[in-house]
């Protein structure tokens, strides 16, 4: 691609329903097209009035997920990260309140000219400025532009709020060339019960208003139950005006893993680099690890099971980033991921007197578990249930992994537990507390809510050489980590703390703000107030959560061994010294964990 002037787009959308795998779909297809030796980025369009994801209620659209320059962004963004392993901005997340705002910004300082500012052409032309902008900001930590752009577009084809998307996509397809576009569209065909045969009609209809619209889909990627038969193919071919060799079928597969390798077995790169017109791109996707990852996630066997203590229990989306890198996590140990939800308010009193069947099922669930997971979170609803966890889980031995406010309740419930100070509290659920162990940021508003918390990539120090944490991230000096919370641990509190035996074994560059809690006479009770899934990868996973499932499986310490010979190799802890917690867990033995020194993820 030397040389190359040209940017390629491949465009995402959707139809019949919505929930089909978008962010999936598109991401695979850029790990189909990362491996064919292309150099890619990606763009999600929400075309939500919020300028940003940031205030959004994780019941309603799911996780935040944060990048590191603080945007909080979109779930899909976790999934291209985690599936390019690259690091996208805040700017690769497009918004209807983004593209408006900057319109209107751009109105007030009369850069229009006297003009009457209208959808089209000041918004369509805004959002195609947009796209051709972040395209070309390089996100896989090489110098130049990316070769390859997959833009999703967010809802399904006819929603009213997307409509000025789909008019500025239409006329982008014109302004960059045929041969430089390349419109993928996931549809639905499903499978009736009755009678058993894959009906076309709704992936017909979804087409046909794609294309009254301005738009021509390239290939079709159809959700199904089943792989297409021969004269469904057919059947959607002739109506759709799509090549039979354009439609592929994503059907429903054992892990998500195996999609990119759906797409290369149907010849979707094949497809797609044609209709960019990419001839020079002769190489054969290489997805030999990607192969053996998601061959190796079907044949685990030994569970290992993870309490998760949340609020937001009745909808897995809203803690996906920290599922995903339990996953990796369990993979690299070894065992099959089994997830214990545990709703938070359910362990309380209060429910054992309401509802003492959800009470005893929740305890139930949390006693079962090799280990148990406190998310973060906002809100007073369920924290005491929370603080009951952390509590059992330190009483018992049990490994415990505390994120942002998993890490303020484990602090809060020592306070009470072991200080004798039963009213400490956190000033979010008590403002008027006499043991603040919990405070407010000095910095943060109280009264906007949006961008004002303390959010992105922010630097932790270590300060116990030998402590469980700074040996999982090889020992550095320090880390750079996401951050999204607007409360943190009181530092007036902390010398109290720490005379009764509670670590802070990690803070920032001032020392005020505290980072990493350990309990050094625990097999494993590690709390920090950053949120270390944001970074974890497929072969890569976090240091933390490869901790945790490492010693709920009984191999911790012969993980922490393997490190500390790795690091007097040369290595730290299964990478260089100069590659932070960059994580590989190549060819593992049968009974335990091997860090791959190159840190390459995992090998056939």
């Amino acid at each position: 691609m030397a040389g190359k002037a040209e940017m390629k787009y491949v465009l995402v959308t959707g139809g019949v329903v919505s929930g089909l795998g978008k962010g999936v779909t598109a991401s695979s297809i850029g790990v189909l097209l990362q491996a064919c030796g292309l150099r890619v980025t990606s763009i999600k369009i929400d075309p939500y009035l919020n300028k940003d994801a940031g205030t959004m209620s994780p019941f309603e659209h799911g996780e935040v997920f944060v990048l590191d320059d603080g945007g909080e962004v979109d779930l899909d963004l976790g999934n291209y990260e985690r599936f390019l392993d690259v690091k996208l901005t805040r700017d690769n997340n497009i918004t209807t309140g983004k593209i408006y705002q900057s319109v209107i910004d751009k109105e007030r300082k009369g850069d229009y000219l006297g003009k009457t500012v209208q959808v089209v052409p000041h918004i369509t032309d805004a959002i195609q400025d947009w796209i051709e902008r972040v395209a070309a900001i390089p996100v896989d930590g090489k110098e130049g532009p990316p070769d390859v752009c997959v833009i999703e577009l967010g809802g399904t084809i006819g929603d009213i709020e997307s409509m000025p998307f789909i008019e500025a996509l239409g006329q982008f397809s014109y302004r960059v060339g045929a041969g430089n576009f390349c419109l993928i569209h996931v549809s639905l065909v499903p499978v009736l019960n009755v009678v058993g045969e894959q009906k076309t009609k709704p992936t017909q209809h979804s087409v046909r208003g794609l294309r009254s619209l301005g738009l021509t889909p390239n290939i079709l990627a159809c959700r199904s139950t089943t792989e297409l038969d021969v004269n469904v193919k057919e059947k959607l071919s002739r109506f759709c005006h799509v090549p039979e060799e354009n439609i592929v079928t994503l059907y429903d597969v054992s892990n998500i893993w195996h999609i990119p390798l759906l797409l290369r077995d149907q010849k979707a790169h094949e497809a797609i680099l044609k209709v960019l017109e990419l001839p020079c791109i002769t190489t054969k996707p290489v997805l030999k690890e990607w192969t053996a990852r998601a061959q190796l996630s079907d044949m685990l066997i030994e569970p290992v099971r993870v309490a998760m203590v949340g609020k937001y229990t009745g909808l897995s989306d809203s803690y996906l980033s920290v599922l995903k890198a339990l996953l990796h996590a369990s993979v690299a140990c070894r065992r099959k991921l089994v997830i214990n939800w545990v709703p938070a308010s359910d362990l309380e009193d209060a429910t054992a007197i309401e509802n003492p069947d959800a009470n005893r099922a929740a305890w139930n669930s949390l006693k079962s578990a090799d280990a148990v997971l406190v998310p973060g979170g906002f809100g007073d609803r369920g924290v005491e249930g929370k603080i009951i966890a952390a509590k059992y889980a330190r009483e018992n031995n049990i490994p415990y992994l505390g994120i942002c406010l998993g890490m303020q309740t484990a602090v809060i419930e020592y306070a009470r537990s072991i200080l004798g100070l039963e009213n400490a509290n956190s000033t979010e659920f008590d403002p008027n507390t006499k043991s603040p162990c919990v405070i407010f940021m000095p910095e943060g508003s109280k009264t906007h809510m949006g961008g004002t918390m303390r959010l992105g990539s922010r630097r932790t120090y270590f300060h116990v050489a030998d402590s469980k944490a700074s040996q999982l991230y090889g020992s550095q000096r320090y880390i750079d980590e996401r951050h999204r919370h607007r409360y943190e641990v009181n530092p007036d509190m902390v010398p109290e703390l720490e005379k009764a035996g509670l670590s802070f074994t990690g803070k920032d560059e001032s020392g005020q703000r505290m980072q990493i809690i350990e309990l050094g006479n625990h097999p494993y009770f590690v709390a920090v107030q950053f949120h270390p899934e944001f970074k974890s990868r497929p072969g890569k996973p976090s240091a933390l959560f490869l901790g945790l499932l490492a010693a709920a499986s009984g191999q911790l310490d012969v993980m922490l061994k393997k490190s500390v010979a790795t690091k007097t190799n040369g290595f730290v802890n299964g990478m260089s010294a100069g590659s932070p917690h960059r994580y590989g867990n190549g060819k593992l033995p049968a009974n335990g964990i091997h860090i791959n020194a190159n840190g390459n993820g995992l090998h056939a």
